[in-house]
C-alpha cells in the first residue's frame, strides 16, 4: 500500500488493525503477511491504484509547520502548503515544528523507509543558531557519541563557524536522526537553540531553494545518487519518464477565420491602398507620398493637374 502511495507504513498497519484492508476477499488480521502482484487487495473495499514510477522532490520546510498529514491541534502541515498538482507524497523522516530547511517527500513508501534508516549512511547536516558560552572541545568530542539519559546518540560532526556577541553559529552533521536528537545533545552542552535549519540530506543540498519551494529531483539524478544497492533494497521503479510523443495530445483550439477587409468596386475589386497620415499637418496621403486633395509631393512639385492611375 506503500509503495502504490495510498499511505505510509504505520498508516498501512493501523488500516489493518481498523480492519479496513482485505487480500482476496478476507479481511487482513495481521501486516506479517507476504503479498504478491498476483493478490488482490482493497483498501475500504476499493483496489490499489496502478502504482505509479518512483519520485521524490526537495521541499523547503518553513518554521511553524508541522510534519504531519493531520494535525489534531488543526495547525497548519506542510501537506496544506504543497502545490495541488503532484501525487499523494510522503516525507523521508521528519522535522520539528520549529526545524526549518530541507524535507525529503516522495511518492515510493519504500524509498521513504530505506533512506530513513540510519544503517543506509547519509549524512544530514544541520546550521545551528545557539545561544551560550560554546566549548570547541566538547563539540570536537561528540564525533565519540554521547550518551543523554541512557540513551545512546551516535557520532555527530560538529565544527564552530562564527560568534557574534551571545550567538555561535556551529554546523553539525549526523547520520541517526532521532527525536529532538540536536536540541538534546547540545543542552546537555548548556546551550540553548534558537534556530535550527537543515542545510542537506545525503546527496541532496538546499542551496538557494526558497522557503515553501518544491523542486523534483531527475530521475536520471535521483538513479544515479541510489546506486544500485540502495535501488534494489527499495524496490524502487526508476523508470524515466513518458516522452513528449507519449503523452495525452492536447485537444485542437478551434480557431476564427479571419475576417477579410471589404473590398472596393472602385479599384476593381482590389483592397483600398492603404493611408498614413501626412508630417506636416496629418492630412491623409496616398502611396507614394502624394496627397489624395493635391498639393505638392515629396519633392515640392505640384501635384493637382495629375490623374492618379486606376
Amino acid at each position: 500500500m506503500a509503495r502504490a502511495g495510498v499511505c505510509s507504513r504505520r498508516q498501512a498497519e493501523v488500516l489493518i488493525t481498523e480492519g479496513r484492508i482485505k487480500v482476496n476477499g478476507a479481511v487482513l488480521k495481521t501486516p506479517a503477511i507476504t503479498v504478491t502482484d498476483a493478490d488482490t487487495i482493497l483498501v475500504d473495499n476499493k483496489p490499489l491504484p496502478d502504482r505509479e514510477r518512483t519520485r521524490l522532490w526537495l521541499y523547503h520546510k518553513k518554521r511553524g509547520s508541522v510534519t504531519t498529514n493531520r494535525d489534531p491541534q488543526g495547525r497548519r502541515t506542510i501537506f496544506d502548503m504543497l502545490p495541488g498538482d503532484i501525487p499523494r507524497t510522503m516525507t523521508v523522516g521528519r522535522l520539528d515544528i520549529n526545524t526549518e530547511g530541507l524535507l525529503l517527500l516522495t511518492n515510493d513508501g519504500g524509498l521513504a523507509r530505506i533512506l530513513e534508516l540510519p544503517s543506509t549512511g547519509w549524512l544530514r547536516r544541520y546550521r545551528v543558531r545557539v545561544h551560550g558560552r560554546v566549548d570547541p572541545v566538547a563539540i570536537e568530542k561528540l564525533r565519540s557519541g554521547i550518551t543523554i539519559d541512557g540513551m545512546v546518540y551516535g557520532a555527530i560532526e560538529g565544527t564552530v563557524d562564527r560568534t557574534k556577541g551571545a550567538n555561535t553559529w556551529l554546523t553539525l552533521g549526523l547520520r541517526e536522526g532521532k527525536n529532538r536528537e540536536v536540541k538534546k545533545v547540545l543542552e546537555s552542552l548548556g546551550l540553548s537553540v534558537s534556530r535550527l535549519i537543515r542545510i542537506s540530506f545525503g546527496p541532496f543540498q538546499l542551496g538557494e531553494l526558497e522557503p515553501g519551494a518544491l523542486k523534483e529531483v531527475p530521475a536520471r539524478a535521483l538513479r544515479e545518487q541510489l546506486g544500485t544497492r540502495l535501488a534494489a533494497e527499495a524496490g524502487v521503479d526508476l523508470a524515466p519518464p513518458p516522452r513528449q510523443s507519449e503523452r495525452p495530445t492536447p485537444r485542437p483550439v478551434s480557431k476564427r477565420p479571419k475576417s477579410k477587409r471589404p473590398e472596393d468596386k472602385r479599384f476593381g475589386g482590389r483592397t483600398k491602398p492603404a493611408t498614413h497620415a501626412s508630417a506636416q499637418g496629418g492630412k491623409p496621403q496616398a502611396a507614394g507620398g502624394k496627397s489624395a486633395a493635391g498639393g505638392k509631393d515629396k519633392r515640392g512639385r505640384r501635384n493637382a493637374n495629375r490623374r492618379r492611375p486606376v
